[in-house]
C-alpha cells in the first residue's frame, strides 16, 4: 500500500514544508480502516496533529461518497478553498468536490421578485440595498450572498431576500428550476466529496421528512471536524423553537401577498398587524433586554400569560383568514401551513410538564424564543446512524476529559465506536509555561477585576500586549477592559466593538495588543507566531447552574442517581478550559505563556481533572517567573 504521509511520500513532493508525523499517519490508517470496515470512529487529535489531512487522504482514497461537516462556515471554506485543493493535486484525485450551504446562504430569486414588486414598502436605506442585490443577482453564478461584495453577510437586507425552511416553497415555487439552493443540491448530490457544516447536517436531518427541506444526500461516509461541539448543537436541533422573528417573518410574509397578490382580502392586512402587535407586546412584558430563563417561571407570570393568550388569539385568526384564500396563493397556502405549525407549537411549550425536556426562553435585544429542548439525544443519534449505515468519524482536539473520551461518546450514543487518542506532538516542555498566580482573588470576591489588573499588568506590559485575555463572563471582560484601558497605553481590543475577523486582523497589525473576549474567542481562532505568546484565562468555565439547560440537565442526572459536578459540569468545563488553553500554541515554533486565575485548580481535588486534561507544559505560581519566560522568548 502506497504511503502517502511518508518523507518521500506524494504529500511531501507536492506540498512545500511538508514534514511527516507519527501521529497523522496513525490517525490516518485507522480512518482507512474504519471507512473500509464501515465503523465508527472516535478519535481526539491534539493540536499540531495534522487531523485534517489525515481525513482527508483516508477520504479521497476510499473511492466512496463521502460528506465532511465543520464545526463553522469559515472551516468550511477554509476546507473547501484551500485544504481540499492541496490534497486533490497531491493525489491526482479526478472525483468532484461540492460545496453546500444551508439555504439561507443563497438568494431567493422568488422572495427577490416579491420584495421588488412592494420596494415603496421598504426603508430607503434597504431600498438602496435591494438595488444592489438586483444588479448582482444579474452577474452571480451560484446566488451564494457572501460573494456580494456590495453588501456584507450581516445586512438587514439578506433575511428578505433568503429563504427558510419555513417560508421555502419547494417545487411549487415559480422559479423552481432556476433555484439556487436546488442548483446546489445538485451538485451536491452529483459530487464524491460534499463539504457541509454541523448546523446544516443537523437541520437537514431534522427536516428530512418534508420532502424538499431535505438538502444533504446520502454518503456512505460522514467524517465530523469540531466534533466536540456536536452533542449540544444536536440537543438544540432535535428540540422546537418558536422565536418573535418566525412570527415576524410570518406577518410580513401575509403583508407582502396582500400588497402584491391577493388585494381585495382586507382581512390579511387585520391579521398580520394583530400577529406583530401581539409579538411585540409579548416582548414587552417578558421584560429585561437580554436574559433567559425557565418557560414555567416566565408562564406564571400573569402579564406574560395574558400576552401568551392574545398570541393564541392571533394565529388562531391568521387561520381563519389564510383558510379562506387556500388555492389563491402558493406564498399564502405556506403560510397557512406555518401559522398550523406554530400554533401546535405554542400550545406544546405552554405543556411545561413532559419530562426529559427543557422548557425555556431567551431574549436578545426586542426578540425572543421560546424553546423545548430534549436533555439527551443519544437515541436519536443511534437511530440516526443505524438508518444511515456506514463510517461515521468523528474528530476534535477536545473530546477526552482526564484521558477518557466516555463523555463525548455516551452524549452520542457511539458505545461500540473505536476510539483514538493522539497526543500533541508540539514541545509543550520547553515551548511553554503554565502558570495558576498566587494571591489572585476567590472566584466571585468583590473587586476581583481590579486584583487581577493589579496583579497582571506588569507581566503583559512586560510582554508588549500580544496578549489574549479570555473571560467568562461579558461582565468580565467589560469591567477588565475598562480598567486596562485606563491603566495601561497598549492597545486595548474587546470583542463587540466590531466584527470578530475585523478585530483579529487588528491585533494582529497592531502587534503589541490586548485583546479582551469571551465565548466566541475561546475556540477556532488560529493566531501564529510571536504576536501572541500570552493567553490569560480568567476563571474555570463552568456554566452557570441557573441556566435553565443546565439546571435541566443537572435535574435529570440526580433522578438518575448521578453526580451532576462529577457528570456535567467538570466534563462541561475541562472540555471548554481545552478550547481556550489551545488559542496559544498554534505551530511547532510559537512559544508563549498560559495563565489561569483560578486557585481552584490547586485548592481542590477536581483541579487534577482539568490538569490531567491540559498539554505537559511546566508549572509555576509565581507571576515573576512568566515574565521572565516571555522576556527570554524574545532574546
Amino acid at each position: 500500500m502506497v504511503d502517502d504521509f511518508a518523507p518521500n511520500g506524494l504529500l511531501a513532493q507536492a506540498i512545500k514544508d511538508f514534514t511527516p508525523r507519527e501521529a497523522q499517519k496513525k490517525m490516518a490508517a485507522k480512518i482507512r480502516l474504519a471507512i473500509t470496515q464501515n465503523q465508527s470512529l472516535v478519535v481526539e487529535a491534539g493540536t499540531g496533529t495534522g487531523k485534517t489531512f489525515a481525513y482527508l487522504v483516508p477520504a479521497l482514497r476510499s473511492d466512496k461518497k463521502v460528506i465532511i461537516s465543520t464545526g463553522s462556515k469559515n472551516l468550511q471554506d477554509q476546507l473547501y478553498t484551500k485544504d481540499l485543493p492541496i490534497i486533490k493535486k497531491a493525489l491526482d484525485y479526478s472525483g468532484k468536490i461540492a460545496l453546500l450551504k444551508g439555504r439561507s446562504n443563497y438568494l431567493c430569486l422568488e422572495r427577490l421578485a416579491h420584495h421588488n414588486s412592494a420596494a415603496g414598502e421598504l426603508a430607503k436605506t434597504m431600498q438602496s440595498d435591494l438595488i444592489h442585490v438586483k444588479h448582482w443577482s444579474i452577474k452571480t453564478r451560484d446566488g451564494d450572498i457572501s460573494k456580494c461584495s456590495a453588501l456584507t453577510e450581516n445586512n438587514p437586507i439578506w433575511p428578505l431576500m433568503t429563504s427558510t425552511n419555513d417560508n421555502c416553497l419547494g417545487s411549487e415555487c415559480p422559479q423552481y428550476d432556476d433555484c439556487y439552493v436546488v442548483k446546489a443540491r445538485r451538485r451536491a448530490m452529483n459530487a464524491d466529496i460534499v463539504v457541509v457544516n454541523h448546523h446544516l447536517f443537523l437541520a437537514d436531518v431534522v427536516v428530512k421528512d418534508t420532502g424538499f427541506g431535505e438538502l444533504i444526500p446520502k454518503a456512505d461516509v460522514l467524517i465530523f471536524d469540531e466534533a466536540h461541539q456536536l452533542p449540544d448543537l444536536a440537543c438544540q436541533y432535535f428540540g422546537q423553537q418558536l422565536s418573535s422573528r418566525q412570527l415576524f417573518d410570518l406577518a410580513k410574509e401575509i403583508l407582502l401577498c396582500y400588497r402584491t397578490e391577493v388585494r381585495d382580502v382586507v382581512q390579511l392586512q387585520k391579521c398580520a398587524d394583530k400577529l406583530q402587535k401581539c409579538c411585540q407586546d409579548l416582548r414587552i412584558a417578558i421584560g429585561n433586554v437580554n436574559n433567559k430563563g425557565n418557560l414555567r417561571d416566565l408562564f406564571n407570570h400573569k402579564s406574560v400569560k395574558s400576552e401568551i393568550d392574545y398570541l393564541l388569539d392571533s394565529l388562531r385568526f391568521c387561520q381563519e383568514v389564510l383558510q379562506l384564500s387556500i388555492g389563491r396563493s402558493s406564498t399564502l397556502d405556506n403560510c397557512f401551513e406555518r401559522v398550523n405549525q406554530y400554533l401546535a407549537l405554542l400550545l406544546r411549550l405552554l405543556n411545561v410538564t413532559v419530562t426529559g425536556f427543557s422548557y425555556w426562553y431567551e431574549c436578545i435585544g426586542n426578540h425572543f424564543n421560546l424553546s423545548i429542548t430534549p436533555l439527551s439525544v443519544s437515541d436519536k443519534f443511534v437511530e440516526l446512524m443505524e438508518e444511515r449505515q456506514g463510517a461515521w468519524i468523528f474528530t476534535s482536539a477536545t473530546l477526552s476529559v482526564d484521558n477518557n473520551l466516555d463523555y463525548f461518546t455516551k452524549r452520542l450514543g457511539l458505545v461500540d465506536a473505536q476510539s483514538l487518542i493522539l497526543e500533541s506532538p508540539f514541545d509543550y516542555a520547553n515551548q511553554t509555561l503554565f502558570c495558576v498566580p498566587r494571591y489572585i482573588p476567590s472566584p466571585n470576591e468583590k473587586n476581583t477585576a481590579e486584583k487581577l489588573v493589579k496583579i497582571l499588568l506588569p507581566m503583559i506590559e512586560a510582554n508588549q500586549g500580544r496578549c489574549f485575555f479570555l473571560c467568562t463572563s461579558y461582565m468580565m471582560m467589560n469591567e477588565l477592559a475598562r480598567l486596562f484601558k485606563e491603566q495601561t497605553a497598549l492597545p486595548v481590543l474587546v470583542q463587540g466593538e466590531t466584527g470578530k475577523t475585523q478585530l483579529l486582523e487588528q491585533f494582529i497589525e497592531e502587534g503589541n495588543a490586548l485583546l479582551i473576549a469571551t465565548s466566541s474567542f475561546w475556540e477556532g481562532i488560529d493566531v501564529r507566531g510571536d504576536i501572541l505568546s500570552c493567553v490569560i484565562i480568567d476563571k474555570l468555565p463552568f456554566s452557570s447552574p441557573d441556566d435553565p439547560l443546565m439546571k435541566a440537565r443537572i435535574e435529570d442526572c440526580l433522578l438518575q442517581g448521578g453526580e451532576p459536578f462529577n457528570d456535567i459540569q467538570i466534563p462541561e468545563a475541562v472540555i471548554t478550559l481545552k478550547q481556550g488553553v489551545g488559542r496559544l500554541i498554534r505551530h511547532h515554533q510559537d512559544r508563549g505563556a498560559i495563565v489561569i486565575c483560578d486557585n481552584r485548580l490547586v485548592m481542590r481535588p477536581y483541579g487534577a481533572i482539568f490538569l490531567n486534561s491540559l498539554p505537559p507544559s511546566p508549572r509555576t505560581r509565581d507571576i515573576n517567573s512568566v515574565t521572565n519566560f516571555l522576556l527570554s522568548n524574545k532574546n
